[in-house]
C-alpha cells in the first residue's frame, strides 16, 4: 500500500485583526507564504494567501489528478485538464467557517463524449481524497466543460 506524508508550518504573531503570519511547505516548492487577516475576510493585501487558498490549490490539484486517472482507466487520458477551485470563507454568528468549494474543469480529453466527461468528472468529484476529507462539513459544486 502506497502511504505519503505532506507537512507545513504556520507561524503567527499577535493578534487576530492586527496581527500576521507565514506558512512554509515542507516540500520547500514554493517560497514562505505570509498571512493576515484582513486578506482573509476582505481579499486584500495582494501578495498574501489564507488558509481557504491553500486548500483551494489542494483541492484543485487533488481533483485534477483523481480526473485524469479515471480518464485514463477508461481508456481516454487527458490531454490537458484546467481545474479552479473557489473556496468561500463566511464569519457569522455560528463563526468561522468554509461554506463553499466550485470546482471548475475543462478538459482536453480526445475519445470521449460530454455525457462521459460527465460522469468522470462527478466521480472523481466524489472520489478526490481532499473532497472525501471535506465530505459532510463543505457543500461542493462542480462545473464541467469538454473542449471540442
Amino acid at each position: 500500500m502506497a502511504k505519503g506524508e505532506s507537512r507545513a508550518q504556520a507561524t503567527w504573531n499577535g493578534k487576530l485583526a492586527d496581527g500576521s503570519g507565514r506558512v512554509r511547505l515542507g516540500s520547500g516548492a514554493a517560497p514562505e507564504l505570509p498571512l493576515s487577516w484582513p486578506r482573509r475576510v476582505e481579499g486584500g493585501e495582494s501578495g498574501q494567501t489564507t488558509p481557504e487558498e491553500l486548500i483551494a490549490a489542494a483541492h484543485a490539484g487533488c481533483y485534477s489528478m483523481a480526473l485524469s486517472n479515471i480518464l485514463g482507466g477508461k481508456g481516454t487520458p487527458p490531454r490537458q485538464l484546467d481545474t479552479s477551485a473557489t473556496v468561500t470563507f463566511e464569519v457569522g454568528a455560528g463563526g468561522a467557517r468554509i461554506s463553499n468549494i466550485h470546482l471548475t474543469v475543462t478538459g482536453d480529453v480526445p475519445g470521449i463524449d460530454d455525457a462521459g466527461f460527465q460522469d468522470a468528472a462527478r466521480a472523481a468529484k466524489e472520489g478526490c481524497p481532499v473532497s472525501k476529507a471535506l465530505a459532510g462539513n463543505v457543500d461542493i459544486q462542480l462545473s464541467a466543460s469538454l473542449k471540442v
